[in-house]
């Protein structure tokens, strides 16, 4: 199956998941997150705002601030670049684009970033991903090496493997529900 095939077969199987039910896979993903965070005592984390039927991950962010963490997210730009914006509240944030959304405040983030937290449609177990097919994060990432990557899933969007390209970008594990 290519990349556009498992793209919509995973958009569909996403989408039909039961509200009750995706609630608390989130809350599950959303700790197992957080257990990596507190294990390995990051403290700059750089995670997606959700949208549509993404993994929630808004409660993990807003204990995360709480925490006094610094939380990043991105803003997607032209030409597949993204630029990295400090999340200072949930309250504050702008539309961008594909449907995004990102911090409003636009103070940029130029530091090291400890974690990453990333979405996507599908995962395999060596850690490749398809994600909506504009590229961004395989860019990203191949510019910016440093820091563990977690993806975030629910175990329907686990498949046998990924069909990589060249420019894929691995990332260090999947969580998942």
């Amino acid at each position: 199956m290519n990349k556009s095939a498992i793209r919509k077969e995973m958009s569909d199987k996403r989408s039909q998941l039961a509200k009750e039910e995706k609630v608390l896979l989130d809350q599950k993903i959303c700790e197992a997150i957080e257990q990596v965070i507190d294990d390995k005592n990051y403290q700059v984390i750089h995670s997606y705002i959700p949208m549509g039927d993404e993994v929630d991950v808004r409660g993990l962010l807003n204990n995360l601030l709480a925490d006094g963490k610094t939380v990043v997210c991105p803003k997607s730009l032209p030409k597949k670049e993204m630029q990295n914006l400090v999340l200072a509240s949930l309250d504050q944030l702008e539309d961008g684009r594909f449907g995004t959304k990102h911090p409003a405040s636009g103070i940029e983030y130029n530091g090291e970033i400890e974690l990453y937290i990333v979405p996507g449609l599908a995962f395999d177990k060596r850690g490749y991903r398809i994600g909506y097919g504009s590229g961004y994060y395989d860019k990203f990432f191949s510019s910016c090496p440093k820091g563990y990557k977690v993806g975030v899933c629910y175990n329907m969007q686990l498949i046998d493997k990924v069909p990589e390209e060249p420019h894929d970008i691995s990332l260090d594990e999947i969580i998942s529900f």
